[in-house]
């Protein structure tokens, strides 16, 4: 696999926009993400604006009467508390438009052996419904339109969010070409979770090694087991010890650790990798942004 060493990057002004600086989805972290991978010197002509988007491409995975009633402000107040965010137009553009994203970076991963897409990993929306702070899922969307398209014949998705991917299992439970794996805090959102392809549920407070070792032996397995044509990598950052909604002892170092062995390991076996932020919480937007940096910062030390 020949890598690109100008790391590919996929990103849209519109992901960021004035919101609550209080709420705890930081929305700005997608701006301030940018910017943080910008100074680092690691953007410049590698970076792909991926087109407005609108609701007709999700009826591919979503309910057409849920997406259209969420882009018109047709949901009621009980399904928008579910999702967690107030609705606006700028809501809804940085909403349609980030799974277009993901399908970019999904597409430059092929091409190119890595890609990063500064946004995604919307994982906890359903068919019907949002949830979470998820209103359409990205990695489903991404996972049915490269199978459908004959791009790749199966793809995983390895969602090391702390989080586990409900949205993403109940959604390509009826695909038999998208294998889905969520290692996930167990005793954490959602309450009632879906069951994935696999599902680790990890103890409460684990730290680094631990993690780890079930982060390498899970991958090498499916790896070897599957041998998807792509990996579609959640490299959420809620993990972190001092995160807001995290709920284990994962070290900044333990992150760094986790994400070069994902990438690392999923190149070695000739699978392309395409990596999503996840989710991360911090009242400090600028440490959240450089925590969420670090897949780039990795994907790029890979590369080069």
């Amino acid at each position: 696999m020949q890598l690109n060493p100008h790391l590919p990057l996929v990103y849209h002004p519109n992901y960021s926009f004035s919101f609550d600086p209080n709420h705890r989805f930081v929305m700005s972290k997608f701006a301030y993400l940018y910017e943080h991978v910008q100074n680092l010197g690691l953007i410049n002509d590698n970076l792909t604006q991926p087109m407005l988007g609108s609701p007709e491409p999700l009826e591919l995975v979503h309910c057409e009467n849920y997406i259209h009633d969420l882009w018109h402000n047709r949901l009621d107040e009980k399904a928008m508390r579910r999702i967690g965010l107030p609705w606006s137009k700028e809501l809804m553009a940085r909403t349609f438009t980030a799974p277009l994203g993901t399908l970019q970076t999904a597409r430059l991963a092929l091409k190119h052996g890595i890609a990063c897409h500064l946004a995604g990993g919307t994982h906890h929306a359903h068919t019907d419904f949002g949830s979470g702070y998820c209103m359409v899922n990205d990695l489903a969307f991404t996972s049915e339109t490269l199978i459908k398209s004959g791009e790749v014949t199966n793809i995983l998705i390895f969602d090391l969010d702390v989080h586990q991917g409900d949205g993403t299992a109940a959604m390509l439970t009826h695909q038999p070409y998208a294998y889905t794996c969520s290692i996930h805090c167990e005793k954490n959102f959602p309450f009632r979770k879906t069951e994935s392809d696999i599902d680790v549920g990890l103890p409460l407070y684990m730290e680094d090694d631990d993690y780890l070792e079930v982060v390498d032996n899970t991958l090498e397995r499916l790896l070897y087991q599957f041998s998807p044509d792509i990996v579609l990598y959640d490299a959420g950052v809620d993990v972190w010890e001092h995160d807001a909604l995290g709920k284990l002892n994962i070290s900044w170092e333990g992150i760094e650790q986790r994400d070069q062995l994902v990438l690392k390991k999923c190149l070695d076996h000739g699978v392309p990798v395409a990596t999503v932020i996840g989710g991360g919480y911090d009242k400090d937007h600028d440490r959240l942004a450089r925590r969420h940096a670090i897949v780039v910062e990795q994907a790029h030390k890979i590369v080069n």
